[in-house]
């Protein structure tokens, strides 16, 4: 039964816009979230029957639905079992989809597609049958629903089983894996990921080349889309926010704080990355390496500032990952640095002051993934850089689409061609750097969060 204050907008997604502490006197306190969808739905605004639905992710969070702070914020929090949400979360999205969507397993040694992904993937369809009957309990009759990635790949088409009236949208944040490399997983499951989300009325993608996939995906598996539409939509950074925080006060203290570490006259390549698999950040410091190797001429004349932000530390792949990479800064250092020059600055405590103000120092941004759905730290920098920067960045970023004309190409997985990028990009002229940046700036923000949203929005209703 539909609810009488039912919400006539929903978005579903695993986190949401904001998250609570349990703090030690009892008190809640609240931390709004970042990215570009938290952005987006602040475009409805005044709406008051919007309703955001997502998973409590820890003990605030638990104690927020308990006391229904939570839906005073326009937030639906549900209380899934920890187990169901780690296997799920964990176990499926973060362990399967996300690595095949990226393209990143080791095939001689995995995927394992043994009993205990089977229970993996239970959970996985009871995490997404709890999105789905929230969403159709609190959607007014004709309601639009905004579904959120792939961890909720499947809730297009249990919502859709529960309420035939709904106009459903799904938006896919990452790549679209290609069929040959889709079909790793087991025949059944991929199948009925598909139908989840051919569930919905509308899908939405970064990129053509993602859409494309996942259509590719659809014929080979099941013999077509059906009647689902399939949009692009290409977020893009928010730049009206971006230059107004990055020359508020505390990005100017950290300004003059890196500009110390890094010396006077040096030129700065900077990445600002989470320490994902995907983000390529190790074969990003061997290329930096070999550029001093190789251009003897940049010693002494360049730094490397490298934000590597911890992420998915509960998954043992990624806790190494994280220690490669500051055991790789730290060799570089030890081989090349010198007395009054450090070679690598490697922070790895998440600070968006101290990130704006790298953005601002930046000569080079350098933006290698493996595979990346879109990657805003490529529309980000050239908008936010105080004298222009030249991008690197890799051919396998859905960014790369859009700003491949200004940027300095590179194949992700080739370091000697990086470092050969890097050595073009940091001795660009002044002039052709400013033009470019002026360019990528404008390509990277055409498409601000909030339009983003709201064209996807404006498109399942129309």
């Amino acid at each position: 039964m539909v609810p009488a204050r039912a919400a006539q907008v929903l978005v579903a997604s695993n986190r949401g816009p904001v998250s609570y502490a349990l703090e030690p006197d009892g008190t809640l306190s609240s931390r709004r979230g970042g990215g570009g969808l938290v952005s987006g739905l602040s475009a409805i605004g005044g709406e008051a029957d919007a309703l955001w639905v997502c998973a409590a992710l820890g003990d605030g969070d638990r104690e927020a639905v308990r006391r229904g702070s939570a839906d005073e914020a326009g937030v639906r929090m549900l209380d899934i079992d920890a187990d169901v949400h780690a296997d799920a979360y964990n176990g499926i999205a973060n362990s399967v989809l996300w690595f095949v969507h990226h393209m990143l397993y080791q095939t001689p040694l995995e995927p394992v597609f043994d009993a205990e992904f089977r229970r993996r993937w239970a959970a996985y369809e009871t995490y997404n049958r709890a999105f789905a009957a929230a969403l159709a309990e609190d959607a007014a009759d004709g309601a639009a629903v905004l579904v959120q990635d792939y961890h909720l790949a499947l809730v297009p088409g249990m919502l859709r089983e529960l309420r035939p009236d709904l106009r459903i949208g799904h938006f896919s944040h990452t790549p679209w894996a290609p069929p040959e490399y889709f079909r790793m997983l087991p025949d059944d499951v991929a199948a009925q990921l598909l139908r989840g989300m051919l569930g919905a009325d509308r899908l939405g993608f970064l990129t053509r080349r993602w859409a494309d996939a996942f259509s590719r995906c659809c014929a080979d598996v099941l013999g077509g889309t059906g009647a689902t539409r399939i949009g692009v939509h290409g977020l893009g950074a928010d730049a009206e926010f971006l230059r107004r925080r990055a020359h508020e006060p505390d990005v100017e203290e950290r300004m003059a704080a890196l500009r110390k570490q890094i010396g006077p006259g040096r030129r700065t390549i900077v990445r600002v990355d989470r320490t994902e698999l995907s983000k390529n950040i190790v074969r990003g410091l061997l290329a930096y390496r070999q550029l001093l190797a190789d251009r003897p001429e940049w010693r002494g004349r360049v730094v490397h500032v490298a934000f590597a932000y911890p992420s998915r530390q509960d998954l043992a792949v990624y806790r190494d990952y994280t220690a490669e990479v500051s055991r790789l800064a730290e060799a570089v250092n030890s081989a090349y640095g010198t007395p009054d020059w450090t070679p690598v600055i490697l922070h790895v405590e998440d600070d968006f002051a101290r990130s704006l103000a790298a953005y601002r120092l930046a000569d080079v941004a350098l933006v290698n993934p493996i595979r990346d759905g879109m990657n805003l730290v490529a529309k980000e920098v050239p908008v936010v850089s105080d004298d222009g920067c030249a991008l690197v960045l890799s051919r396998e970023a859905g960014a790369w689409e859009e700003l491949r004309e200004d940027a300095v190409s590179v194949n992700p997985y080739d370091v000697s061609g990086t470092a050969s990028a890097l050595h073009e990009a940091l001795s660009m002229g002044v002039e052709e750097r400013g033009a470019r940046s002026k360019r990528l700036a404008a390509a990277g923000s055409a498409l601000s969060p909030q339009r983003w949203f709201l064209e996807q929005l404006e498109a399942l209703r129309g």
